[in-house]
């Protein structure tokens, strides 16, 4: 005798009350699997989507303004090495002599000693604006007196 015919007939032995309890239980399971599999994942999707909505407009503007600035600074004129060098010499002279600089054929390389922190993010940013050079090796070493030392490289561009 297979599952399904001991099933029926229990089916058939049980008194009417009994199968309209049966009926009604299987009811409920089948509507709280539907709730639980259905509606409250939807639900909550649908509660929660004005706040998703908010971040990622958020997130987007953002980007858009990374790329404004990445085209901004696409659209910067490139300089050849010599000029690249010499920008990046003039960006050296308000360190005075705590920066010196050496040519390594396409390596600029530049020794700090002593830069307070200040100094090195605006000779960092003062290198990208006007030498059009971003690091391309940093080993730094903060030292006592929240000072900076240590050595920075650069590579031209092709010439």
């Amino acid at each position: 005798m297979s599952w399904q015919a001991s099933v029926q007939a229990r089916w058939q032995a049980a008194s009417r009350r009994e199968q309209r309890s049966l009926t009604l239980a299987v009811v409920v399971v089948v509507l709280a699997l539907l709730w639980w599999l259905a509606v409250a994942p939807a639900l909550a999707v649908w509660r929660s989507a004005p706040a998703q909505h908010l971040a990622l407009d958020a997130q987007m503007q953002q980007m858009q303004t990374l790329q404004a600035q990445a085209r901004a600074l696409q659209a910067l004129p490139t300089l050849n090495a010599p000029e690249a060098q010499r920008a990046l010499e003039e960006s050296l002279k308000p360190l005075g002599a705590s920066a010196q600089m050496g040519v390594q054929m396409d390596h600029l390389n530049v020794t700090l000693k002593g830069v307070s922190a200040q100094a090195l993010a605006q000779w960092l940013a003062s290198s990208r604006q006007n030498a059009h050079l971003v690091p391309t090796e940093a080993h730094l070493t903060r030292v006592a007196g929240g000072t900076w030392d240590g050595r920075v490289v650069f590579t031209l561009p092709a010439q």
